[in-house]
């Protein structure tokens, strides 16, 4: 009911007004969540001085203005993208390289895109089934408020992307019988430390989920990762680059340390763009963890044997 009320009486009539009217509000949202409440300002700046170390404290300062900047812009474009049309998200978001996809497709291969919450992937869930010649969908995860979270995800799928979550894509998968494309944010904080893939990520022991390896071995699927760069405000490029063709020809967290690896190159090139402000550093890695990792490699190439 809550989420319904947010839904129809704020978040949805906002998304009709346009963008340079939310943009200016995003310069207001700023100065609230900067100066007034500080929104997870400490959060932010232990990130930020964890992942930079080699900063001073005035750049790690100036480097947090520039993030909350951003993070205002991604939330007004969050909620221009519940109205905004299809043509103007064409204009707004285009693909440098689509003829990487379009070969596998033209192979009748389905993918695994794969990136993080870097830059806007808001807009990306809802224009990816119009910009790529494949099926559309996308791992989510279920919100609190769950009517709102049908509301939203229903916004998301209007132009075709089959919005899921990772307790049945399985089954929306196996009923197509058309290549599609699988997009997974891998970069969100692991559910269990003992589960999860830990690597060196940003100067720090890092623990990713290790979703995207599993099932592009599952369904031996090529991945794909994906930067979105932005060209100016409000306006956004998408680039491919090939992490595997062959999942299976690879050896355990492979494709987890390249996805990394991408996803690292992406923030050290335009650190403001990334999300700080999310508890990303919350669970520390296991004390066993090289037992763990022998236990947990084992058991993968006993299900996935390597070729």
């Amino acid at each position: 009911m809550i989420g319904s009320i947010i839904y129809y009486f704020f978040l949805y009539p906002l998304s009709l007004l346009p963008l340079w009217f939310l943009y200016g509000l995003s310069n207001l949202i700023y100065i609230i969540l900067y100066y007034v409440i500080g929104y997870r300002k400490k959060v932010v700046i232990d990130n930020l001085t964890r992942s930079f170390p080699e900063k001073t404290d005035k750049e790690i300062k100036k480097l947090c203005k520039e993030y909350y900047c951003h993070f205002s812009d991604i939330i007004v474009e969050g909620i221009k993208n519940l109205s905004i049309s299809q043509k103007e998200l064409e204009k707004r978001f285009t693909i440098k390289n689509t003829e990487i996809v379009e070969d596998y497709f033209d192979k009748k291969q389905s993918i695994i895109l794969t990136s993080g919450h870097f830059n806007n992937w808001e807009w990306l869930i809802t224009i990816q089934d119009i910009l790529l010649p494949h099926q559309a969908i996308g791992i989510g995860m279920s919100m609190s408020q769950q009517s709102l979270d049908e509301k939203i995800n229903k916004r998301r799928a209007r132009l075709g992307m089959i919005v899921t979550h990772s307790g049945n894509y399985k089954k929306q998968i196996e009923a197509l019988n058309t290549p599609y494309a699988l997009l997974v944010l891998g970069d969100q904080s692991p559910g269990e430390a003992r589960k999860s893939y830990w690597t060196k990520f940003l100067n720090q022991r890092t623990g990713f989920v290790f979703g995207t390896e599993h099932i592009s071995n599952t369904f031996d699927l090529p991945v794909i990762y994906y930067t979105v760069n932005k060209k100016k405000r409000g306006h956004y490029e998408l680039e491919f680059k090939v992490i595997c063709d062959d999942p299976k020809s690879l050896g355990y967290g492979e494709i987890t340390e390249k996805y990394v690896n991408f996803l690292e190159k992406d923030i050290l090139a335009h650190p403001s763009e990334w999300v700080w402000s999310h508890k990303r550093w919350k669970k520390a890695e296991p004390k066993d963890i090289n037992t763990l990792n022998e236990t947990n490699e084992k058991n993968f190439n006993n299900r996935f044997p390597r070729k």
